[in-house]
């Protein structure tokens, strides 16, 4: 049977008494309906998970009991981190929470200058705060025990003009010579996605620049929503854990 999974943001440990967050616990006892002693599994996001129950539930608060840690981790062997133009609605939302079901390591929103949505100050951090919280709840779904990091927004030029991190650089472009399979097998990969516009061709210089690498996903230009997604998974098919043999 498959238990319920629950992300617990503070440090859990064996034998621990806990108060689950107050969105945990609402839909715990009021969605899925469970009743004390009803078995759980709970992770901090630090690696691993507990095996827990239901103590007791009083109004508001449900407290649950941890049992042992159980060294179980579903992470991909390769470290993906996308960098997503950010999109409009909840196109954002959905690109976050596929990502993560898709592996992905790490995201960082950028603010790029075809991007719909503008974002700055209070109202940006909230968003950033909301979108991690969109990949804790993936990872309750997936399985994963370790939450990917959702980066503060910053402009898409900024953000290029940092130090490059080792491994390989990919953007998409429909026109580009160079396709993912052409391509030397990589365990890091930062992989570059525009916004509903795509990139803006300034932008696309600064990313060549930046070490960024052209390539194709077919002769389709594809949308926003299904370009991370789309290249994430061709990703793991080709050197990363969806192969038969996982020797890269």
């Amino acid at each position: 049977m498959n238990l319920p999974r629950f992300y617990c943001r503070e440090a859990l440990a064996p034998g621990a008494h806990v108060d689950l967050p107050a969105p945990v616990a609402r839909h715990a006892v009021r969605v899925l309906r469970l009743p004390p002693g009803a078995p759980m599994i709970l992770f901090d996001g630090r690696g691993g998970e507990y095996l827990a129950h239901i103590q007791r539930i009083e109004r508001e608060r449900v407290i649950a009991e941890l049992g042992a840690w159980q060294d179980v981790e579903r992470e991909s062997r390769l470290s993906v981190t996308l960098v997503q133009a950010v999109q409009a609605g909840d196109k954002m939302d959905f690109t976050i929470q596929k990502a993560v079901e898709l592996g992905v390591k790490d995201i960082v929103p950028v603010d790029s200058r075809r991007s719909v949505t503008r974002l700055s100050g209070e109202r940006a951090g909230k968003r950033v705060a909301h979108w991690q919280g969109v990949a804790a709840a993936a990872c309750e779904q997936c399985g994963r025990n370790q939450v990917p990091n959702v980066a503060p927004l910053e402009k898409l030029e900024n953000w290029l003009a940092r130090p490059p991190a080792q491994g390989l650089r990919l953007m998409l472009a429909p026109d580009a010579d160079a396709s993912l399979a052409s391509l030397p097998p990589s365990t890091h990969i930062q992989l570059l996605i525009g916004a509903e516009g795509g990139l803006d061709p300034q932008e696309t210089i600064a990313a060549r620049q930046a070490g960024f690498r052209s390539i194709r996903l077919g002769p389709r230009i594809l949308r926003t929503e299904t370009a991370a997604l789309a290249a994430l998974a061709a990703i793991q098919v080709l050197w990363g854990d969806f192969r038969e043999n996982n020797d890269v």
